[in-house]
């Protein structure tokens, strides 16, 4: 069995008590990577000599004692949206290919402190902006469990990496349920922590009041461990929050008894696969049966917050990418005579079709004539779901729903019809236009073999209440690893 095989807090916990080396661990990851990735398409930047030398400086720091952490030597690969320095960042975009930065992400440097070992930089949406990770300008990332599905996204890579045991646990970002979603389509745990509990320092904008990184592993333990070590007040990002009830492995309980759990009837009705739908309906009982309380319930504005989500991610998106001219750093035109013929020719060649149309939708709803009636009416929207569901909290610990209204779709079968890939994020985005945290979990797999996810919501850093309910729900279904993860033959 490979050591990738294993959970992190497992793989740690066995280099701690000197059982398996760092670099023993790390080894055994790339030779995952050399035998999978070509099938798969889950990385973009594989840094060997870099994960090796890593490897050799943490094994020092756990035989000196210096490292203490559970995470300490267990491999990991982080999205390629977050900068590191000296290793390439490209955010999935020709407009950033060999764009290398002078500084490391917040989020990437607290799990370094930990002990973590970064293997590369995994595949994306371009910009994060897709369901499928098929936007990428260095091609679609496959789904491990039937390569000729997608993996989701934005941070399909992340989830198809883990999933196809390449990594042991990976880094991603969530705008409108771009961990969640991915995470559901390949069979894994993804968690989105509340907005403002990891610091986006150093993560290249979408939409910066809707992301948020978090972690994609194996299983519930280990999204708490690995919250653990991101989550903390960063005075160099304006929206980090301080927080003092940080310790989410100590939620780790199999207990739901007097669990107050709500369904929104909007969420299980038209438009949901019926496959989806049984397993929601099958995770209410088992829900049940220990002991919660299970209720149907009605979620006003669930239809208007996919408008409203692509209205302000848009708007905001327009802004963000706007730095990216050909002028400072990445992509720039070879044959422009003049500026602003530079300026059109780079962006021009350098962003993908999606990119553009996010672009242009988000400049369209920000212009003198259309601001009004789209944009500020998105926000009044944004803050009638928010108190929508400060309503349901008042009632509810937790929220139970699909993570997506289908399985993994074919590749190339969402690009046909843009509109029906924005509609695969309905049961998320609501959950970062109000700045809640949630959670992923695996929930079985439907008739084609494919994972089904199941999502749970909390109040706003109510992380604990989440990790407490995926965590007894995961007890009573052990983890599945995918076929191609254990070198079976695909269908």
């Amino acid at each position: 069995m490979s050591l990738t095989s294993l959970t992190a807090v497992q793989l740690g916990t066995k280099i701690r008590a000197r059982e398996v080396s760092v670099e023993e661990a790390v080894t055994d990851a790339l030779l995952q990577i050399r035998g999978k990735e070509p099938g798969i398409r889950s990385f973009i930047t594989v840094d060997e000599d870099g994960a090796r030398a890593q490897a050799r400086q943490i094994q020092k720091q756990v035989d000196d004692g210096a490292c203490t952490s559970i995470l300490a030597g267990v491999p990991m690969a982080v999205k390629d949206n977050l900068c590191t320095k000296g290793l390439l960042t490209t955010c999935g975009s020709k407009m950033l290919s060999g764009f290398v930065p002078s500084y490391t992400a917040e989020a990437v440097c607290r799990m370094q402190q930990a002990g973590a070992v970064i293997l590369g930089k995994t595949n994306m949406d371009e910009f994060a902006m897709g369901s499928t990770t098929e936007t990428s300008y260095y091609g679609a990332a496959k789904n491990p469990w039937n390569p000729g599905h997608v993996p989701g996204g934005s941070s399909g890579g992340s989830c198809a990496a883990v999933a196809a045991e390449m990594c042991t646990y990976a880094l991603g970002s969530d705008t409108g349920g771009s961990i969640r979603q991915p995470a559901a389509f390949c069979g894994v745990t993804g968690m989105k922590p509340t907005y403002g509990t990891v610091s986006r320092y150093g993560l290249v904008a979408y939409g910066s009041s809707l992301d948020q990184i978090g972690p994609i592993a194996k299983d519930v333990s280990d999204c708490a461990a690995i919250l653990e070590v991101l989550a903390a007040h960063d005075p160099k990002d304006s929206t980090s929050v301080c927080r003092n009830d940080m310790d989410f492995t100590a939620a780790l309980v199999d207990d739901v008894k007097g669990m107050r759990i709500g369904i929104p009837r909007d969420y299980i009705g038209e438009g949901l696969d019926v496959q989806v739908k049984a397993a929601v309906i099958r995770a209410a009982e088992t829900f049940r049966e220990m002991g919660a309380v299970v209720e149907e319930f009605d979620l006003s504005l669930a239809e208007y917050a996919v408008p409203a989500y692509y209205v302000i991610a848009c708007a905001e998106a327009s802004s963000n990418l706007e730095r990216f001219d050909g002028v400072k750093y990445g992509w720039r035109t070879k044959d422009a005579k003049e500026l602003h013929e530079m300026y059109k020719k780079t962006r021009s060649e350098g962003f993908g079709a999606e990119v553009k149309r996010r672009i242009m939708l988000g400049s369209f709803v920000l212009s003198s004539g259309y601001y009004d009636a789209y944009y500020l009416k998105a926000l009044r929207t944004k803050a009638l779901i928010c108190q929508a569901f400060a309503k349901a909290f008042a009632s509810y610990d937790v929220i139970l729903s699909p993570a997506a209204p289908t399985t993994a779709p074919q590749l190339g079968k969402s690009l046909e019809d843009p509109i029906k890939m924005y509609l695969s994020d309905i049961y998320t985005v609501s959950v970062n236009l109000a700045g809640l945290p949630g959670i992923s979990v695996p929930a079985g797999t439907d008739q084609a073999g494919l994972p089904i996810g199941i999502q749970l919501i909390g109040d706003c850093f109510q992380e604990k209440k989440i990790i407490r309910a995926a965590y007894a729900y995961e007890q009573t279904r052990p983890y599945t690893h995918c076929p191609y993860a254990a070198g079976k033959e695909q269908p």
